[in-house]
């Protein structure tokens, strides 16, 4: 699981994004996206891939619009106070 974080507060902003892939009962994969403000339950969405390497290839690309909006990954350097 990838966790991100993206906290500005000046702006009273403080999310996070979540990302995990998992296989599913059919030999398929799932991108398992969760993202919300930090502290509240937040939203999930599945999406389902046929292969790995096409579920990858979406995480990836999650994953870099992410951080091109400012997200960070999740450390305990970096967590919200």
């Amino acid at each position: 699981m990838i966790k991100l974080t993206r906290s500005e507060p000046l702006k009273n902003m403080h999310r996070f994004y979540a990302l995990h892939l998992a296989p599913t009962l059919f030999g398929e994969w799932s991108l398992i996206t969760e993202w919300g403000r930090i502290g509240s339950a937040g939203k999930v969405m599945h999406r389902t891939f046929q292969t790995e390497g096409l579920a990858q290839t979406a995480l990836a690309t999650r994953l870099k619009i992410k951080t091109r909006r400012g997200y960070r990954q999740w450390t305990r350097e970096t967590a919200y106070p």
